[in-house]
């Protein structure tokens, strides 16, 4: 029985010691070689006593930045990711709440990081991994560790502007990727195609599905997502098999036509989460890589990662949209009404709440916003029974598949009717020549704003949308963009929209 996630990359050290672990632009590691280097950052970290205490890890993601987390594990530790380009305050924010700890460095980062004087102990990586491995030290901590121990913080963006620290433990994700791997299929001979920045959850599907299957981890430079046409060569030349992406990184694939022009023939299975595909770029993905097996993925940060999901079929055309699909074996996802009653109607909206071993500890040094987000199971009043509000909107159909409909906190109130921004979203991409819509509400002013990618003409798309939407929906302006801003975790940046409203265009 796993207590502690580095039993999975002990596991695979046993199994497939040559097997090659991890690859990024520079260099790669062998399982063997891999332990080594995290035991070896373990065993220097473990001088400073890190047991129970975050290490930040400010590095390039890449071998030696998976060595570094990993590495504070083993000093019985956990690990908080930052980008190595994060802004100066957010840094400072983020270190007020972890406390004072360590900071592991490379090349890059390790300058600006002085620079910044936070009060930290810097500890270049370099130095960490040409430590000894104390192998007594490390005995030790491991007899002291229990799963409920936090693995990893990651830091999301709170509505106050402060970020929020969720707390993830060892046990959490153990109980997610026992049942993400089973579910999926993920095995020995894959090659997992890293997209996702390591301080964004969808990482830690990429880093521990391949340390529980024995796989190889195949670490894509960010800067080749500004590259299409040099990701897909790297994809290509690397054989990957196995893509876990957010939607938007896939769009930017089919919106630069690399499809077109990439041998993807390695590519077994994708997985999307993050926002809801848009039609027309999955059908592009569909039909340039028939032979894969694509799958929606649904989940928050605060359940570690997943709790829903659902296989493509591969002869249906999914004209209203991906289902969520259903929960995996690990957990219970629960609908419900504002009065806490249970929701099973198809057509009738609830309130998506999470329960099982996967949830988040809370939110570091937030008790009080632990509480709001994390609270009793409104079924169940005979024991405590925790569960996780996600904030999002779903509803049956008359199949009995579970569908997104949208975020509280885009339910909008327009000309007098409650409306949800994924609604209009989801009606304007079903009309020709509309690849992806996004919609930001103007409450000062009442005003509904549309963003669309495409190649319709705005004139004309908006006489389509008049004659598609009834008036108390339809958005004020309806602007083309060339492609949607994004934010570091590759979602539509709707704040970056909204500031769009005030710059200078002309219309196509």
């Amino acid at each position: 029985m796993r207590t502690n996630v580095l039993d999975y990359l002990e596991e695979s050290v046993a199994t497939h010691p040559t097997s090659c672990a991890v690859i990024d632009e520079h260099r790669s590691l062998t399982y063997a070689q891999l332990y080594d280097a995290c035991r070896r950052v373990g065993s220097a970290l473990a001088e400073t006593d890190a047991f129970g205490r975050g290490v930040i890890v400010c590095m390039e993601k890449g071998a030696d930045a998976l060595a570094a987390q990993l590495g504070a594990l083993y000093a019985g530790g956990h690990y908080v990711p930052v980008d190595p380009d994060i802004p100066t305050e957010r840094l400072h924010s983020i270190v007020g709440a972890v406390g004072q700890t360590s900071i592991i460095v490379d090349e890059t980062t390790e300058q600006r990081v002085r620079e910044m004087d936070l009060g930290l102990i810097i500890r270049p990586f370099a130095n960490l991994a040409s430590h000894a491995v104390d192998e007594e030290a490390l005995a030790a901590i491991r007899s002291r560790s229990i799963e409920t121990m936090p693995a990893y913080v990651l830091f999301t963006s709170g509505s106050t502007g402060v970020p929020k620290g969720v707390v993830i433990s060892h046990h959490a994700i153990i109980s997610f990727i026992d049942a993400f791997v089973g579910t999926l299929g993920i095995r020995d001979t894959d090659r997992l195609g890293n997209q996702a920045p390591f301080d964004f959850d969808v990482s830690t599907k990429d880093i521990y599905s391949t340390l529980a299957a024995s796989a190889t981890l195949v670490i894509i430079p960010r800067r080749l997502f500004m590259q299409p046409a040099d990701l897909a060569a790297y994809l290509e030349r690397n054989r990957v098999t196995v893509l876990i992406w957010a939607v938007a990184a896939l769009c930017l694939v089919s919106t630069y036509h690399a499809l077109d022009v990439a041998d993807f023939s390695s590519i077994r299975t994708i997985m999307f989460s993050g926002e809801t595909m848009p039609k027309r770029h999955l059908k592009s993905w569909r039909t340039h890589l028939p032979q894969a097996t694509f799958v929606n993925l649904y989940g928050p940060t605060e359940i570690t990662c997943n709790c829903l999901y659902h296989v493509l079929d591969p002869d249906y055309p999914y004209e209203e949209g991906v289902p969520l699909g259903v929960p995996f074996s690990h957990c219970d996802v629960i609908l419900a009404d504002d009065e806490g009653h249970e929701v099973s109607e198809p057509g009738v909206e609830g309130n998506l709440l999470v329960r099982g071993p996967s949830l988040a500890l809370g939110y570091l040094g937030q008790p009080e916003l632990t509480s709001k987000a994390f609270g009793q199971n409104p079924l169940n009043d005979r024991y405590p029974d925790r569960v996780y509000n996600t904030g999002d909107v779903a509803s049956f159909d008359e199949q009995g598949m579970l569908f997104f409909r949208g975020r509280r906190d885009n339910q909008i109130k327009y000309q007098g009717h409650r409306i949800e921004l994924e609604d209009i979203e989801h009606a304007i991409e079903k009309l020709s020549g509309v690849d992806r819509c996004r919609c930001v509400f103007n409450a000062k002013r009442k005003l509904l704003h549309a963003f669309f990618e495409g190649t319709a003409q705005e004139k004309e798309l908006s006489e389509k949308v008049r004659e598609t939407l009834p008036s108390f929906m339809q958005p004020a302006t309806l602007r083309h963009i060339d492609e949607m801003p994004l934010t570091k975790n590759g979602k539509v940046d709707r704040a970056q929209l909204a500031d769009m409203l005030h710059t200078r265009r002309t219309g196509r």
